[in-house]
């Protein structure tokens, strides 16, 4: 098993870190890549302002979600755990314990590949582990690293060195990254779900208004709030909103945030959901309350409307996406649908429900409600009643499926 440590303060984790992080998992082949945030660095001190040890962790569980390599990419708390300053040795010793058979390659960028032989223990850190440096600009060539390896080779005989330039990796320092942020700026060199958390969390003396965010910043609140497999979903719903919107005649901002928003609370814990319908005052079934992870709709509608500030025709398209209900406005049917067909479904049956989506809405609406009550049925599951409504309002008002 061959093991990447990947360490820092990731203060804060930006796209040049996870470019580093994927092309050394390729490069490697390596079977796990640990993320390991530094608790206190012993070469420099953590600025002033520097988020809270959570914060920083939370930020790094991000950047590793954003590498979508399930099984392989995590983040490990070892160093926040553990008093004192973050040594690299004790790292690779106390990781060595827990995969003794594993294969350890420690990753780092140029700055701490060239000064290497004054860390604590160099020696017991190279007998660990293989080095892999990876440089941040075409200036990181081998110019600077080859007489650095040989250094190393010299001095510690039988070290593992791989060095890689990167050529075009975002080339920016942490403090001048944390000063853009202070300033407004700065978005382009992060990760949206990691940008979306420093404006949510306050971080950095940012200072947004969440209930004023402009549609770029309002996208980064919701990535960060799922998980990254979910975001080319929530693309694609606020995609196919937006185009629905314009053929129907609805508001095309509203069905954008709408789309962006729609399912910001899909991975709540079901007591989550339950918490967050009580402080909202959101009246539940007995079939919600028995399966309170049907509930992403309602949780959602929430918080686009307490804290992003959406209008009521957004919290109201939001709250009836999942179940439909009888009369619903235009947007509301925009969003239902949307999420049923976005691009990235795929079943049978969807392309029909693509093209009747902009030929005759209401029947797109029936289609989805009574595909949705049979693969329930299908599957014996309880129809949620507001679905059986919509079915039930359609048909009376003359909706039929058009062949």
């Amino acid at each position: 098993m061959k093991i990447g440590i990947y360490g820092g303060t990731f203060n804060p984790p930006h796209l040049g870190h996870l470019a580093a992080a994927r092309t050394a998992v390729d490069v490697l082949s390596l079977d796990k890549l640990l993320i390991v945030p530094d608790a206190i660095p012993p070469h420099k001190e953590l600025p002033e302002g520097t988020p809270a040890p959570g914060c920083r962790l939370a930020m790094a569980e991000k950047l590793a979600d954003a590498m979508l390599l399930p099984g392989v990419a995590e983040v490990s708390p070892m160093e926040l755990d553990r008093a004192g300053k973050s040594y690299t040795a004790d790292t690779l010793a106390q990781l060595k314990e827990e995969y003794p058979g594993a294969e350890l390659w420690l990753l780092m960028g140029t700055d701490m590949f060239l000064t290497l032989q004054y860390w604590r223990e160099p020696e017991k850190i190279l007998k660990l582990a293989g080095i892999c440096a990876f440089g941040r600009s075409e200036q990181d060539g081998e110019e600077l690293f080859a007489p650095q390896r040989e250094h190393l080779n010299r001095a510690f005989p039988g070290a593992k060195l791989t060095t890689i330039t990167l050529p075009g990796l975002v080339d920016i320092s942490s403090t001048r990254l944390r000063e853009l942020l202070a300033r407004g700026e700065g978005a382009d060199y992060l990760p949206p779900a990691v940008y979306g958390y420093i404006l949510m969390n306050g971080l950095y003396k940012t200072c947004a208004d969440l209930k004023h965010l402009a549609v770029p910043e309002l996208r980064a609140c919701s990535y960060s709030m799922v998980l990254a497999k979910r975001i080319k979903h929530i693309q694609g719903t606020e995609e196919e909103a937006v185009r629905l919107a314009k053929r129907w005649g609805a508001d095309e901002n509203h069905a954008r945030r709408a789309g962006i928003l729609h399912d910001c609370t899909k991975y709540l814990t079901g007591e989550e959901h339950l918490k967050v319908c009580e402080r909202y005052q959101v009246p539940l079934d007995s079939l919600e309350r028995a399966a309170p992870k049907l509930l992403h709709s309602k949780t959602g509608a929430c918080i686009a409307r307490h804290i992003f500030g959406e209008p009521d025709e957004v919290y109201e398209a939001i709250f009836w996406h999942t179940t439909a209900k009888a009369d619903m406005t235009t947007l509301e049917k925009i969003l239902y649908v949307a999420d049923y067909m976005e691009p990235n479904r795929d079943f049978d049956g969807v392309e029909r429900l693509r093209e009747l989506a902009y030929r005759d809405l209401d029947s797109a609406l029936l289609l989805g409600v009574e595909t949705t009550i049979q693969e329930m049925r299908d599957r014996q599951l309880p129809v949620h009643s507001n679905t059986l409504q919509a079915q039930t309002w359609l048909r009376e008002h003359g909706v039929t499926i058009e062949r």
